[in-house]
């Protein structure tokens, strides 16, 4: 059914929506009508702040369950470890140290470009705000001492950890529960992963309502953000988005390059050969839309059927270059605007909580926020009320956020193929030199069995 739905949306003219039923237009639409309403009647643009706040309140509610599911469902897309030996170990191992270096590389490109400052003086609601969080970095310093923190992160209570929004805790009762279930017999696990994707299913459906009410809440931070601290604040959201497109690209180049130059691959070649399918990513912003026809195409540039259909669906879940890039750059975005700065300690805690909580972030529309969200709630320091401010400015950059994570699983997929001796290097070079011929011939292959 979910295909079938697929299929239809990427047909001209079947079932089109009006441009401005699109929420990506609404929220553009209501960012532009709380700047004026900041700009033109700043006191009670300010007093709009309940709206954005609302949407907050119903984002967190999602947090934890989304959590828990997409990390103990991304577990169990991996598969059986035991079975997929070589290949699946490597491509885990290639997944932790890419979406570490575009965590690091986010959070430094952050830095340099200097995004979230200059925001202006903040009105005194946002001061207690800002107070309360001084509070929360203070008392994280003062009484967490290392050995502290780590025995806080384990539970001991399950449900308590969803009931206090103990998101450290919840990752973790997600990933012995992820193990615990990929330790069962394959005819018991079935259909406990049959009712894991039943609740998912309906739980995104909630998530997908409380979106909609996104341009509402978009429209109340905006009008407050504006009515309190002037267009200043228009100005850095601008500056946000420029610079993270630009950490994009410099991440293809560089560290996808770098990989690829590593591994004898033809990056260029190989963005070519997936040219429909980028086109596809960047009208949909939606990675998911091209995974079919990634799984059916990537064996015609060499990458084995097994290693494909192996790796690529599990670096939906565990390989999300452009959501990690996304992560560090939005958090290091709120301590700025907020005036809150980070130890090396609180950034060390931050990249750990974030390469949990990235983990499944494609599962569900909006997902790389919703798990951000996570992130800002689980850090105990960073402050929630700037969360409807990014989210504004969030459906811009989900199309850099989505093609950057389909380009880096093609990479981590074409690598992993040659790191395991599944890589034909002739059909990489006719792909190179003719991709449209080598798509024919794939397609052919596939038809024929």
């Amino acid at each position: 059914m979910a295909n079938k739905a697929a299929d239809t949306s990427q047909t001209p003219g079947v079932g089109a929506k009006p441009f401005w039923r699109g929420l990506g237009f609404q929220v553009a639409a209501s960012m532009v009508l709380g700047a004026l309403v900041g700009m033109l009647w700043p006191e009670f643009g300010a007093s709009l702040k309940i709206l954005g706040d609302i949407f907050l309140r119903l984002i967190k509610t999602a947090v934890a369950p989304l959590v828990f599911l997409t990390v103990v469902m991304g577990i169990a897309a991996a598969g059986d470890f035991k079975r997929v030996g070589k290949v699946g170990l490597t491509a885990l191992v290639y997944f932790e140290i890419v979406s570490t270096i575009a965590i690091v590389f986010g959070l430094g490109a952050a830095y340099l470009s200097g995004v979230g400052k200059g925001l202006g003086s903040l009105t005194a609601s946002a001061n207690a705000a800002k107070g309360a969080a001084d509070a929360a970095h203070k008392a994280a310093e003062s009484h967490t001492s290392l050995g502290a923190f780590f025995l806080n992160v384990f539970p001991d209570n399950f449900i308590g950890a969803f009931a206090k929004g103990e998101l450290l805790q919840v990752l973790v009762i997600a990933v012995i529960f992820g193990a615990g279930l990929l330790s069962l017999k394959a005819s018991r696990r079935e259909p406990i992963e049959a009712g894991l994707h039943y609740i998912s299913d309906a739980f995104f459906e909630f998530i997908n309502l409380i979106m909609k009410l996104a341009p509402i809440g978009t429209f109340g931070a905006v009008a407050y953000a504006v009515g309190a601290n002037g267009t200043a604040v228009l100005v850095s959201l601008g500056w946000l988005v420029i610079a993270f497109y630009l950490a994009i690209c410099a991440f293809i180049a560089l560290v996808l390059g770098g990989v690829c130059l590593i591994f004898r691959i033809n990056l260029l070649g190989l963005l070519r050969y997936i040219k429909s399918e980028l086109v596809v990513v960047l009208g949909t912003a939606s990675s998911e839309s091209v995974l079919p026809k990634l799984l059916a195409k990537l064996p015609g540039y060499g990458a084995s059927r097994q290693t494909t259909g192996l790796v690529l669906p599990t670096g939906y879940a565990f390989n999300l270059d452009g959501t990690s890039i996304f992560m560090g750059m939005g958090v290091v975005f709120l301590s700025h605007a907020y005036h809150i700065p980070l130890s090396l300690g609180q950034l060390a805690a931050l990249m750990v909580i974030m390469l949990l909580t990235s983990k499944g972030a494609a599962t569900v529309s909006g997902g790389t926020f919703v798990v951000f969200a996570a992130t800002v709630t689980a850090s105990g320091f960073l402050p929630i009320e700037g969360l409807a401010l990014i989210f504004g400015v969030y459906r811009f950059m989900s199309i850099a956020v989505s093609t950057c994570n389909v380009i880096g699983n093609c990479v981590a997929t074409v690598v992993t193929a040659k790191l395991c001796g599944e890589f034909d290097p002739v059909l990489a070079e006719r792909a190179n030199r003719d991709p449209k011929g080598a798509e024919r011939a794939v397609n052919e292959a596939f038809e024929a069995g």
